[in-house]
């Protein structure tokens, strides 16, 4: 009768505790796989852009009128061509050489963190700009478009190499909410329908080097005739040697 009783008593808790234990982490205990623990790459630290293409459009201000190589509209072409670095400060414009349209392109340092499992911030030292990359159901605010805009992310897989390599996916995000910006520093404009979708790529070289290509499509119905590509490389570093971060300028 008393054997009986501890089989009973075993079964209960048993029923009890393992709703518990599978609420903890599922099978095994393990914890649920998120964002962040699926990332390619431990991606949190210091970047630095590494210049290589398109010098003299990217490391100073080109001249006003040199739009060659952006399939400009009309209409595009005339506020290029009116483009007044002293009146873009003057009314508050001096970041518009920032927004997330060109500023994978600019020469800059990046810091890369992880606030929540979800949300992957970069702040950005030219312009002392921050991006929030947000992944999961993520339903934007209802507020006012911004520099940096909306930007919704995800882990996508390349099919052919996933199933012997779990770790090769490269990171896409969508951003749009946007406040008009430039694609060059020039005055070469993008809209507030504009939208911005990046491809960023992570690798490590066999010394240990850790490198991220980022390859930003920019459509703009109001302005551009056809997408946009701009492509910016970053090499990461050990520290945060060189972070510096400088208020937008319209001039530089």
């Amino acid at each position: 009768m008393r054997l009986r009783s501890l089989h009973l008593l075993a079964a209960v808790c048993l029923v009890v505790l393992a709703p518990a234990a599978f609420a903890q982490g599922g099978r095994g205990g393990a914890a649920p796989a998120t964002a962040k623990s699926t990332a390619p790459m431990d991606l949190t630290g210091y970047w630095v852009s590494i210049v290589t293409q398109n010098w003299r459009l990217r490391m100073v201000v080109p001249p006003k009128g040199d739009y060659m190589g952006i399939p400009l509209n009309a209409e595009a072409k005339k506020l290029a061509d009116a483009w007044d670095p002293a009146k873009e400060d003057a009314a508050g414009n001096a970041c518009k050489g920032y927004g997330a349209g060109l500023i994978m392109a600019n020469p800059e340092r990046l810091h890369i963190t992880w606030p929540d499992d979800s949300t992957l911030q970069m702040d950005v030292d030219a312009g002392t700009q921050t991006r929030a990359f947000h992944f999961g159901k993520y339903t934007p605010a209802d507020s006012k478009p911004s520099w940096q805009g909306d930007s919704v992310a995800s882990w996508e897989s390349r099919e052919r190499d996933v199933r012997r390599d779990p770790k090769a996916r490269y990171l896409k995000v969508t951003t749009n909410h946007l406040l008009p910006g430039f694609l060059r520093k020039n005055g070469v404009p993008y809209s507030e329908n504009a939208t911005v979708t990046e491809f960023y790529d992570f690798f490590q070289e066999p010394t240990g080097e850790q490198w991220m290509i980022a390859t930003s499509t920019i459509t703009d119905p109001k302005y551009l005739d056809r997408p946009l590509l701009l492509t910016g490389q970053f090499r990461k570093q050990k520290d945060a040697t060189g972070w510096d971060p400088q208020p937008c300028s319209a001039k530089w």
